[in-house]
């Protein structure tokens, strides 16, 4: 048995989730979150296997704070002794076209991490804190990388290029590399699992940062995020696809810079923009069935845009076996998940409004008629992680567990 520590940090945020991994099987040891780093406010949260959940105040000035806090209170009770950590497997964002596959930390890849980061506008540096965190307490434990874009290397040229002289591409690395990948991974796995088959799927991944990936056979082939993260359609605080003249009109006739546009881009548009600061679709929809009219407006822009993008999907497909929902919004918002699939009826789909009602677990929301499944599956990124970290393992140690 083998104790896997997956860290996923965030600009503020450090979530964590603690594994025994033995072989194909695993547990959860214990999970929770650093919060407010370096914002003052600060605190860590933990919940354990048969104990009831703790939160500890305390000032976390960085990310190394953060994750010395995560190991201390991991000592009050699921470890004896940070030895017991076998490996640290981090979410990272960006991969450039240097990963295909989850990777062991290194100088190298260390340096190529750091050279994509600047493409995240939002979290781009998070990711490195925890490595450098780890590195710096836990100095010889093994670190494994696991990387958004990773799973999006096997879309085709015509997927992934740019319209725009091939220099940029060939010189500058300009292309789409799409995001999100460890989540549409599992669930288009967990898909198959339950359909009994790896087929045409639509993975609609629907959180504060929102993707859709068109997947066929298991292989990611198209995906509405692009070169960063602001593409597609609108998210909580980012505004998604638009003419991409947009920006410099902005900063020809509003006199902004390079830099507040980038902002306004991604923090200030999508629900945020379109409601006047409401940025969680909770929020958003209380005020839509209380017949705010902005808030009607912004469901009415987010049901479009969605309905768009699978629509394209289903033709770049050729057909659709099954749409998954999943993430924040798509897990839980049976309110978003009817509206889309009301204007998806053309394709055959019925709703079981019951099963739609349901949350927590994976299931079928459509009826037995229904010629287009339509799948609810909550996502779990982490156990990605813990999974490709644990195979890295050196083979007879594992062997040994």
């Amino acid at each position: 048995m083998k104790k896997i520590l997956v860290l996923n940090s965030g600009s503020t945020t450090v979530k964590y989730q603690l594994f025994n991994m033995e072989g194909d099987s695993h547990s959860v040891i214990a999970k929770g979150n650093a919060e407010r780093i370096g914002a003052g406010g600060s605190f860590i949260s933990m919940e354990a296997l048969g104990k009831e959940k703790q939160i500890r105040d305390i000032e976390l000035k960085d990310h190394s704070d953060a994750i010395q806090e995560i190991l201390n209170i991991l000592l009050s009770g699921p470890i004896k002794s940070v030895d017991e950590i076998d490996a640290v497997g981090h979410r990272m964002g960006h991969g450039g076209e240097y990963f295909d596959k989850s990777v062991v930390i290194d100088d190298d890849v260390l340096a190529k991490a750091r050279e994509t980061a600047d493409l995240l506008p939002l979290h781009g540096a998070a990711f490195l804190y925890g490595i450098e965190a780890i590195s710096k307490i836990l100095p010889k434990v093994r670190q494994v990388a696991a990387f958004d874009t990773a799973f999006h290397q096997s879309m085709k040229k015509e997927a992934y290029l740019y319209a725009l002289p091939l220099e940029q591409y060939e010189k500058y690395g300009i292309r789409k590399y799409g995001f999100h990948g460890t989540s549409h991974k599992y669930v288009s796995e967990e898909a198959a699992k339950m359909l009994g088959f790896k087929g045409k799927f639509i993975s609609c991944h629907l959180g504060g940062g929102a993707s859709i990936t068109a997947i066929e056979n298991g292989r990611s082939v198209d995906t509405s995020m692009g070169f960063t993260p602001v593409a597609g359609f609108m998210m909580a605080s980012r505004c998604g696809d638009i003419d991409p003249y947009i920006p410099l009109h902005i900063m020809k006739t509003q006199h902004k810079t390079a830099d507040e546009v980038n902002a306004l881009m991604n923090k200030e548009s999508g629900w945020k923009g379109l409601t006047r600061g409401l940025t969680d679709l909770r929020d958003v929809e209380t005020q839509c069935l209380a017949g705010n009219q902005d808030a009607i407006t912004a469901v009415d822009v987010y049901v479009h845009q969605l309905v768009k993008q699978i629509g394209g999907y289903i033709a770049i497909l050729g057909g659709v076996d099954a749409i998954i929902f999943t993430a924040g919004i798509g897990e839980n918002r049976s309110f978003i998940r009817k509206r889309i699939c009301e204007r998806l009826a053309y394709l055959g789909i019925e709703i079981d409004d019951e099963a739609n009602h349901q949350r927590g677990k994976a299931m079928e929301i459509t009826t037995p008629a229904s010629k287009v499944k339509v799948l609810v599956i909550p996502t779990n990124e982490e156990l990605v992680i813990a999974r490709d970290t644990y195979a890295f393992l050196d083979d007879e140690a594992v062997r040994a567990a």
